[in-house]
């Protein structure tokens, strides 16, 4: 039986190769996950998205608990890095960024009509809105993550 040498690491162009290569990977991905939290006792999360979109997660206890943890851990960690000042400052930074992109947004929608408009004027209003609701869902789940966790002891 020959050996198979090693796997090159490049993105597969089939997509029915890929999406295979993907399921076998992500399920060898969470045994992985599962064994390091039986046998050593570890507290483990593992979030993957689909290249689809489809959310797939395992959690040794719970992801809100564990995700409560790391945001503790990495908060104590700023902290001492002196990275208190800064954080607010990003997080100010952000939220004036997010609130120009909607200006954004509104102008374009005012100015433009969307059956008069090229292709190349509704794929920058849709960069805009996508990038807008990824920083909305980000604030979001940020926010979520500083609130009470009930499962957590």
């Amino acid at each position: 039986m020959a050996r198979r040498g090693r796997v090159q690491l490049r993105r597969i162009e089939d997509k029915a190769s890929r999406q295979v290569r993907f399921s076998k990977r992500r399920a060898g991905l969470f045994k992985k996950a599962f064994e390091l939290a039986l046998l050593c006792d570890a507290e483990v999360a593992l979030i993957v998205f689909s290249p689809a979109g489809k959310l797939y997660e395992y959690s040794s206890t719970s992801i809100e608990c564990t995700y409560d943890r790391y945001q503790q851990f990495s908060g104590a960690r700023r902290n001492v890095d002196g990275g208190d000042q800064n954080n607010k400052d990003n997080q100010d930074e952000a939220s004036s960024d997010l609130q120009s992109r909607l200006k954004d947004i509104a102008t374009w929608s005012v100015q433009n009509n969307a059956d008069e408009s090229d292709a190349n004027e509704l794929e920058k209003l849709e960069k805009l809105l996508a990038n807008a609701l990824r920083d909305t869902k980000t604030k979001k789940v940020h926010l979520n993550s500083i609130a009470f966790c009930p499962h957590c002891p």
